[in-house]
């Protein structure tokens, strides 16, 4: 949650802070601010509540051509959303502004002694404390280390502040008496330098990097980064100058652009056939009818010696890890748990060395999934990541993992992530079923079957006209069902959490034989249900279902295969998808569902890319 961004350079500082925060909004905020240096070396704030937008006007009414900033996007945490509360904060007599993503979990008793020492507060935020035990800790070097340059001082104050601070943090500072420096440090939130030619940028993900610069360095935990416009300089904490690797940026601009597109939620359900065929390339062999992967860091005979699996997740990733449960049981023959991350980290559940933990991110900076790993790689496990972003807190934490390749995914809900997640599961579990017992010729008959989703997907998404009538249809009801079985039993929890998300409906995913068992009492008149019912072994037991809805005069649309006339003569509205192996069916079931989401979005007048409340990147617990 929460974005920061930052410049220094020839450029206006100003115009790429407000074009970099524009790119991170998608990670959620309720407020915004950029800090600039004043050519009289005092800073200029200017904060607003709401979108960038009134934030950019903001700013023409009164610009500035420095060429030094930082700004910020705020989810509210600790204080409304005020402009008070509102990033960046100021320390001492306005001798620094800082902004921060993260929580400060021992703030409340930093406050009280801050207080006590004769610091005021103007904001309810975690964040304020930071600025003035910074200019705290400044003030007592400069009184007592006169000989150290500005700089030096003001790195030995932060690493002294930061020091003092239990919970997670990413900070971006400036300094009215160093006009040509900003400073960084991060613990557990994500902060990424780009390198230009004499400029340096900052921000907490890639990006609103992408297009001016091509080389970046990711800060680690502890670090601590002074950026000017011709140099970069990294320590650590608790020592001195660290080596810092510039790596190449492998995101093209038309990747984060719109492209003709209404939404970036539609442009990336669009995208996923060929996300679907990134996630897969160079990953199957027919030769040794397998999965290939580069990066799990595992010998077969280490595989071979793993007798469960753990995988752990939020949210959409959550439900993805429900598929590889199915698919890894079945295919592999290996038991799965599944366990949601914000309490795996708390609970002591017995493993012995033969678990194998999985987590799964899109963002690779989820706080809740970022502490259940470290928790499980403190306990002796071997760690592995699937997730999508490159350089990632949980992609460098892990032991080894399964990069998806999947693009940048812009919008707030999940969409292209989720179902490349889903296909890195169907090739790990057809790595691990060859491994054991699954033959030859199941291997190379599970290659052909996977090589043709993407084609599938494609056809699933020939859908989009046929589902916008359907949501015309049901755009006003405010509660649904979503009820599928077997590998489709995820794909429910996965549609109904979509329509919650964008379109603010109440939605519930349930096994549809537990329906009876309680949710039949919401059935009526006005309670769509939505049932994923492609053809299968269980068809039958799911038809059952279905009909129970309907003789309670219950709503149903239905997400059956090509030629499914049977279920037409039930139904009150079908949507059609190309048939395909049961355990690849989530893949394509999920693409009618977001189509459903999206367009009764769009209808009910909703923020599709934004929603409330909600952010992209979930850094607080």
């Amino acid at each position: 949650m929460c974005g920061i961004v930052g410049y220094i350079g020839p450029r206006v500082a100003q115009e790429f802070l407000v074009e970099g925060l524009r790119r991170l909004e998608y990670r959620g905020y309720d407020s915004a601010g950029t800090a600039t240096l004043n050519g009289d070396q005092s800073l200029n704030i200017t904060k607003s509540v709401g979108r960038i937008a009134s934030l950019a006007q903001e700013i023409a009414s009164a610009p500035s051509n420095s060429g030094i900033g930082i700004g910020h996007t705020r989810w509210a945490t600790h204080g409304a959303a005020t402009i008070s509360n509102a990033h960046p904060h100021v320390g001492g007599s306005q001798r620094l502004a800082i902004a921060h993503n993260g929580v400060i979990e021992n703030f409340a008793e930093l406050r009280s002694k801050l207080k006590s020492d004769g610091f005021e507060f103007l904001s309810e935020t975690d964040t304020e404390v930071v600025a003035h035990l910074i200019a705290q800790c400044l003030d007592r070097r400069r009184e007592s280390n006169s000989d150290q340059s500005a700089v030096q001082m003001a790195v030995d104050s932060i690493k002294e502040s930061i020091s003092q601070l239990r919970g997670t943090f990413g900070l971006a500072i400036i300094f009215s008496h160093i006009p040509d420096s900003i400073f960084a440090a991060r613990l557990g939130s994500p902060l990424v330098i780009g390198v230009g030619d004499d400029e340096h940028f900052l921000a907490s993900d890639a990006q609103p990097l992408v297009g001016y610069t091509d080389r970046i360095v990711y800060l680690a935990d502890n670090q601590v980064a002074v950026l000017s416009a011709d140099s970069l300089q990294v320590s650590h904490r608790d020592s001195g100058v660290v080596a810092h690797d510039v790596k190449h940026l492998d995101v093209e601009s038309n990747q984060v652009d719109l492209e003709g597109f209404d939404h970036y939620m539609l442009k990336e359900i669009f995208e996923q056939p060929e996300s679907l065929r990134n996630t897969m390339r160079g990953r199957l062999s027919e030769d040794m009818a397998t999965a290939v992967f580069g990066g799990l860091n595992l010998t077969p005979q280490d595989l071979l010696k793993v007798k469960r699996i753990v995988f752990t997740a939020c949210g959409t990733s959550w439900h993805s890890a429900m598929v590889g449960e199915y698919l890894i049981e079945e295919i592999a023959q290996i038991p799965v748990e599944v366990e949601y991350a914000s309490e795996l980290r708390y609970r002591n559940p017995p493993m012995d060395e033969s678990t194998l933990i999985f987590a799964i991110t899109q963002s690779g900076e989820t706080a809740d999934t970022l502490a259940a790993l470290r928790e499980m790689k403190r306990k002796g496990h071997s760690t592995m990541a699937i997730c999508n972003v490159v350089g990632s807190s949980i992609a460098q934490d892990a032991d080894g993992g399964i990069y998806l390749h999947a693009g940048p995914e812009i919008g707030v809900a999940s969409t292209k992530a989720y179902t490349s997640q889903c296909m890195a599961l169907v090739l790990l579990a057809l790595y691990l079923g060859r491994l054991r017992h699954l033959s030859y010729n199941r291997g190379r008959k599970m290659i052909e079957a996977i090589r043709n989703v993407p084609d599938l997907v494609a056809k699933a998404l020939q859908t989009s006209d046929a589902v916008l009538e359907i949501a015309k249809k049901y755009k006003d009801c405010e509660n649904f069902l979503y009820l599928g079985r077997h590998y489709n039993f995820p794909t429910a929890l996965e549609g109904a959490l979509k329509l919650k998300e964008i379109s603010y409906i109440h939605a519930e995913g349930y096994p549809a034989a537990e329906m009876k068992h309680g949710p039949i009492a919401l059935v009526d008149e006005n309670t769509p249900s939505v049932f994923v019912m492609p053809n299968g072994f269980i068809y039958e037991k799911v038809m059952s279902n279905l009909e129970e809805i309907k003789a309670r005069r219950g709503p149903v649309i239905a997400i059956a295969a090509e030629g499914d006339t049977r279920v037409a003569e039930v139904a009150d509205d079908v949507i059609y998808i190309p048939q395909t192996e049961e355990y690849l069916q989530p893949i394509v079931t999920a693409i009618p569902l977001q189509l459903l989401s999206y367009h009764i979005a769009v209808l009910r007048g909703c923020d599709v890319d934004k929603p409330r409340n909600l952010a992209k990147s979930v850094t607080v617990e």
